[in-house]
């Protein structure tokens, strides 16, 4: 967990009066203090500008941790952006307390979202709970996907059988055994079999 590659992302201070810069530099020195002192590897700390998604797509972090002060909702779009392709888990320190907001980070796939009260030491098991979080989610998304799947290779399998048992007068399990059959001599999976079939049927009319 220690070894974990870290990219901050940091807010961006439109209104830069003293008190701003100066909650922005504290949050972000407290972030700093807590993520060296739990081992981890900051190997960056970006802005989130239209040149964020092409960042880290080259730095390929394990995490990524947003650092946002009022402008939560901002500096999500690009985080989301960012990583669409491949999803990493995220991390949100934030405060913005309006509850759309927080609705909004966990429906774009952030893992934690805490506002206000950053102590470095709250750091380490925010993370361990965040990524614990992210495998999880990830892992049903995967049995969710797999599952989509087998059932779309089913039902091109299933289409096929009744192209055979129409067009060569099979029985369904005569279908089914002439697929398995072309499968195991072209060393396909029987899906991949089936499709031919029927693609085959679509550029013949």
């Amino acid at each position: 967990m220690s070894n974990l590659r870290i990219v901050v992302v940091n807010t961006v201070i439109h209104d830069e009066d003293d008190e701003s810069l100066h909650a922005q530099a504290e949050r972000a020195r407290v972030l700093r203090i807590g993520l060296l002192e739990a081992g981890y590897d900051i190997i960056a700390s970006l802005p989130p500008d239209m040149y964020l998604p092409e960042r880290i797509a080259q730095l390929q972090p394990d995490m990524i941790i947003v650092d946002a002060e009022s402008d939560a909702r901002d500096v999500l779009e690009h985080v989301v952006i960012a990583t669409r392709d491949e999803r990493r888990p995220i991390v949100m320190f934030t405060e913005d307390q309006d509850p759309e907001s927080m609705e909004a980070a966990v429906e774009a796939g952030v893992s934690a979202y805490i506002v206000a009260g950053l102590q470095s030491e709250r750091i380490k098991p925010v993370l361990q709970v965040a990524l614990a979080q992210f495998k999880r989610e990830q892992k049903l998304l995967d049995e969710l996907s797999d599952t989509k799947s087998k059932l779309a290779e089913r039902k091109v399998i299933e289409r096929a059988k009744g192209l055979l048992m129409e067009r060569q007068r099979f029985t369904e399990e005569q279908a089914y055994q002439k697929l398995r059959s072309m499968a195991m001599s072209k060393n396909l999976k029987l899906s991949e079999v089936a499709q031919r079939i029927l693609d085959v049927e679509d550029l013949l009319g």
